[in-house]
């Protein structure tokens, strides 16, 4: 009897024990988990995507079925420039897209109208997104050397934005900083490797299709990493309509960066495909990495606010809670 009692004594406690155990655990919850479907099923987001190597995570998501896993319908609209994937926002077209920081300075001047959600591409050590070139047989070495010679690039676009501060940050005063505009980027690309341009800025993976055609990089955006980058917005009316909805999305989209992030060499298809890899360099060029979930900082977007009031853009500075929202990431 005394044997009975002392392990009945050691059982009691632990079995109570493993039963608070049990009932904490149906109370935590998953940093990723989400909200029950509604009633009317998966609801639907219009993406627009244009042609960059930034949008891969969207294909990637698409092709290994992280959107329908996480219950998001999710239709990406192709689109063959940043000016037909403004005017697709601007109308009420797509609910989303992939931009650049100078989107939501230009979109909200008075009032919110999109909001950056995530950062979709950065710069890494060996991993540009823009790159200034000379054209092949080239004496230009340095970026000094680019004092008055007229680069290829866009007026008024991140092009023009990130070409000024490179050259700026190497040491060359504004006034000597002279471009041509060349909106189209493979014109801008055509141009420059047939000699026609003394120089350009490009992004990757043109930029090392340009280098394959003998063009010399003299600065890149790893000089100023921290004012380069792409990212994903939302109308404030979508947001407002269907937050559950964009909080799947950046759930499928960080499935699809970790899967690209460990398996490069399994999306090299896709890589050429949708990433616009010139046939030149479709056997050398390397996938780069994808961040993890994050938003630009007041301090990037501060940067870019600043240049495009001394550029005219616009009058007055605009906070950085218009701008972005970092509340519907994983």
């Amino acid at each position: 009897m005394h044997y009975m009692r002392t392990i009945a004594n050691w059982i009691l406690p632990a079995i109570l024990i493993l039963l608070v155990l049990a009932i904490a655990g149906c109370g935590a919850e998953e940093p990723t988990s989400l909200p029950e479907q509604p009633a009317s099923g998966a609801q639907t987001l219009k993406v627009a995507v244009i042609p960059v190597l930034d949008i891969l995570p969207f294909y990637v998501a698409e092709q290994e079925g992280f959107f329908q896993q996480v219950g998001v319908n999710v239709e990406l609209v192709p689109v063959k420039s940043a000016q037909e994937r403004d005017t697709l926002m601007q109308t009420g077209q797509v609910d989303g897209m992939l931009t650049d920081l100078l989107s939501p300075v230009l979109f909200n001047q008075d009032a919110a109208q999109i909001k950056v959600v995530r950062t979709a591409r950065r710069v890494y050590p060996g991993s540009p997104l823009f790159s200034i070139l000379a054209k092949p047989g080239s004496d230009i070495q340095s970026p000094l050397d680019l004092a008055g010679v007229e680069i290829g690039s866009a007026q008024n676009t991140v092009i023009a934005y990130i070409t000024e501060r490179m050259l700026e940050n190497a040491g060359l005063a504004r006034a000597q900083i002279v471009t041509q505009e060349v909106g189209a980027i493979p014109v801008r690309f055509e141009l420059l490797v047939n000699g026609e341009i003394p120089a350009a800025t490009l992004p990757d993976p043109l930029a090392s299709g340009a280098m394959a055609a003998g063009a010399r990089v003299v600065v890149d955006d790893t000089s100023v990493p921290e004012l380069s980058q792409s990212i994903l917005i939302f109308s404030t009316r979508t947001l407002e309509n269907q937050p559950d909805a964009v909080r799947r999305f950046l759930v499928a989209w960080e499935t699809a960066v970790k899967e690209l992030n460990q398996n490069p060499n399994e999306y090299n298809e896709l890589l050429i495909d949708k990433g616009r890899v010139p046939e030149s360099i479709q056997g050398t060029f390397r996938m780069p990495p994808f961040p993890e979930a994050g938003v630009p900082t007041p301090e990037q977007l501060a940067d870019v606010v600043q240049w495009c009031i001394e550029n005219g853009l616009i009058a007055e500075d605009i906070p950085y809670e218009r701008m972005v929202d970092d509340s519907y990431l994983p």
